[in-house]
């Protein structure tokens, strides 16, 4: 087993690559694609490897001009519970990560920025997914018109970044991409 250093070099990658021999869509929805593929280990065995296919996302930390942060309350079926997240939505064809940022701020907030800050980027579920969540900060916030879809409810809540910090402490904000862009906001807070 290799012991490699983070900012080693990659480019021993194919040690550990694993190479697909073939492969079947299982299931085909509106959001989540499901594939399940055979592939070949690098130590030249082959086993099956099942994941999701999914467009991507892009989430905003919204920053007030007083300093607090936006947030929103929203029910999600898979888990039975109102959890606190940032706005953030799917990637639509053909559409970059900024760009839908900047149409989720809009839709689900009914806030435009006029300052733009990329964050990093996340992949929430590398075992069995493929998503990429690109991450930002958007300040200089104006009031517009929210476009919620038709199938979406949540309740827009502001917090202070120490309220934040507390209700992550608490165990009251759960959602990883949350806490990703969360953290990654701060650091990069204090750096400035």
């Amino acid at each position: 087993m290799s012991d490699k250093r983070l900012g080693d070099s990659a480019s021993d990658d194919g040690a550990l690559r694993e190479t697909m021999i073939d492969g079947a869509t299982v299931f085909d929805g509106v959001l989540l694609h499901v594939r399940k593929d055979a592939v070949r280990l690098p130590n030249g065995h082959t086993t099956t490897r099942e994941y999701v296919r999914h467009p991507g996302a892009a989430l905003i930390v919204p920053v007030l001009d007083d300093g607090r942060l936006l947030l929103e309350r929203q029910f999600r079926y898979p888990n039975q519970t109102v959890f606190i997240e940032f706005p953030a939505g799917k990637l639509d064809p053909g559409e970059t990560a900024l760009v839908t940022a900047q149409r989720e701020l809009r839709e689900e907030t009914g806030y435009e920025a006029s300052r733009w800050y990329t964050l990093g980027r996340i992949h929430p579920l590398p075992a069995y997914s493929d998503e990429i969540i690109y991450l930002f900060a958007a300040e200089g916030l104006t009031l517009s018109e929210s476009r919620r879809d038709e199938d979406e409810f949540l309740e827009l809540i502001t917090m202070t970044p120490a309220e934040v910090a507390a209700a992550i402490d608490g165990g009251d904000i759960t959602d990883a991409k949350t806490l990703c862009a969360f953290s990654l906001w701060q650091a990069k807070r204090e750096a400035r």
